[in-house]
């Protein structure tokens, strides 16, 4: 049985490097030595994940325990993974106090390394830096795999943990054997940013030039008479969105999977209703429009993977098959006529366009250079770090928030700037109470909080700057809308932050 101890030296060596390969080899060193049942239990661990989801503890729980370290090491992870379990299902009158009982317990036993361990894991705050890249490359080693073979089949489950214990316990043919399958969500295929369009196609060639929505990311997955909708953090989220159920289920195939967007449209002209109220619809079921759905790419189709098809072929086949529910596009390596598509867009009330290499494959869970998307007012989707109680007007409200973005080497937020602008009253109340749900702790008027909250920004353009830890700060940011359908790992990275600087484009 593999100690938790074991683990924590593990993500301990893990924090400790800036080496990738040194990352890869702490961690390939672990995933060889557990057992099959700790596979899934560890590799959840080290994303900061437990197995059994939301267990009830927060901060305020963890703080006020009261419990001696132990001098040594003697939890094993199957024992975490116990109280875990027995910690989820502790709900109803008087679970406070019992879940409380349940964490002296385990606490007790734990040294004061794996006492901060579990307390990280427990409130959302790792930061070994294992990302699920690193994590998957490890997987690889340990068990004598090729790392594409794994990254793939990990794109392809959707569930790094499981295609984890696959690897280490049936071996490489079996790794394989996992591909796509109707009903079970895959990772989505991300965009990276281009100033323009001509700089995009100059990027990616010939190329599919599609309305850009302003709309909350589906996957649409049908097999016989079966649909199911996930969020693009695969979320499923088909009791939410019957008349899209509907929709699909009148398409002429027997199954098929499907990257797409979901949006309301208003009055006679049909123009895109405003992103917060399509996610008021979408996220929590209320909103008197319905909302509609547009695809961009078919994924699966009657049996057969479309994802190493080239994208004219898959767009192609998308048309036959959903209809007026395409998004529209052209192909073409002509800057103007893609300057033409997006000026369509923005005139129909969407945001801007993708630019994508006509003849790319599908890349499910990576943001390859081979999509572009061109906008032509900057926005950045960041994460929140902490929060500052506001003054005059606003004192009794957090105000003014914290902002990051994902540094490529560790993948963690690192802070590019502050923003209160652009908030209404009834946004600045909502955040008073959704980041006091994820505070850490405080600092004089600063509420700090885990990064898990996404929120869309506009801004100006970026400067070079020795204020914040990246290097860069923002000119000029406000607050677009909170994105909650994003998960934080979709959040931009400094790169998108640097490519802003005046002179991010003759440096490159």
């Amino acid at each position: 049985m593999t100690l938790l101890a074991d683990v924590v030296a593990a993500a301990a060596a893990v924090a400790a490097t800036s080496k990738r390969t040194a990352k890869r080899d702490a961690l390939a060193a672990l995933f060889a030595a557990l057992e099959p049942r700790e596979v899934a239990v560890v590799t959840g661990f080290l994303l900061g994940e437990v197995r059994q989801g939301r267990i009830g503890v927060g901060w305020a729980s963890i703080r006020d325990l009261d419990c001696p370290p132990a001098d040594e090491p003697g939890l094993t992870v199957a024992e975490v993974d116990d109280a875990v379990a027995v910690l989820a299902a502790t709900t109803g009158p008087g679970s406070q106090g019992a879940r409380r009982e349940h964490l002296v317990r385990l606490f007790s036993r734990a040294t004061a390394e794996e006492a901060d361990f579990l307390g990280r894991l427990f409130v959302g705050e790792m930061r070994t830096g294992a990302l699920a890249g690193v994590i998957t490359d490890a997987v690889a080693a340990a068990a004598g795999i090729g790392a594409p073979a794994v990254r793939r089949a990990v794109m392809l489950a959707g569930d790094l943990g499981t295609v984890a214990e696959v690897a280490l316990t049936e071996g490489e043919e079996a790794v394989i054997e996992i591909g796509l399958e109707p009903l079970r969500a895959v990772q989505p295929m991300l965009a990276s940013t281009s100033g323009s369009v001509a700089e995009a196609i100059a990027e990616v060639g010939t190329a599919s030039v599609e309305w850009k929505l302003d709309g909350a990311r589906i996957q649409v997955h049908r097999s016989g008479d079966d649909v199911r909708i996930y969020t693009r953090n695969l979320n499923d989220v088909t009791v939410r969105l019957p008349e899209v159920v509907d929709i699909v289920a009148g398409f002429d195939a027997r199954s098929f999977v499907l990257d797409g967007e979901v949006l309301g449209f208003l009055g006679p002209d049909q123009a895109p209703q405003a992103f917060q109220d399509t996610m008021s619809r979408f996220g929590r079921g209320t909103g008197a429009t319905a909302l509609v759905p547009q695809f961009f790419d078919v994924l699966h189709l009657d049996g057969a993977d479309q994802i190493d098809e080239p994208l004219r072929t898959r767009r192609e086949r998308l048309a036959e098959l959903v209809g007026p529910h395409l998004i529209p596009g052209t192909t073409t390596d002509d800057p103007e006529v893609g300057e033409q598509v997006l000026a369509d867009a923005l005139a129909h009330g969407h945001e801007g366009v993708m630019v994508k290499a006509a003849g790319s494959a599908y890349e499910a869970g990576r943001r390859g250079r081979s999509w572009r998307k061109v906008k032509p007012v900057h926005t950045l989707d960041l994460v929140v770090l902490a929060v500052e109680w506001g003054s005059g007007r606003r004192r009794g409200w957090l105000s003014n928030i914290h902002l990051g973005a994902l540094d490529p080497a560790t993948g963690q937020p690192v802070m590019v700037g502050k923003t209160f602008k652009g908030m209404t009253d009834e946004m600045l109340a909502w955040q008073t109470a959704r980041f006091q749900e994820l505070e850490t702790h405080r600092s004089a008027h600063t509420v700090h909080v885990r990064p898990e909250q996404v929120v869309e920004i506009a801004l100006d353009g970026a400067q070079a700057s020795t204020r914040y830890p990246g290097g860069v700060a923002l000119r000029f940011a406000r607050v677009v809308g909170y994105r909650d359908d994003k998960p934080v790992s979709e959040a931009d990275t400094l790169d998108a932050v640097r490519a802003l600087l005046p002179d991010a484009g003759s440096s490159t």
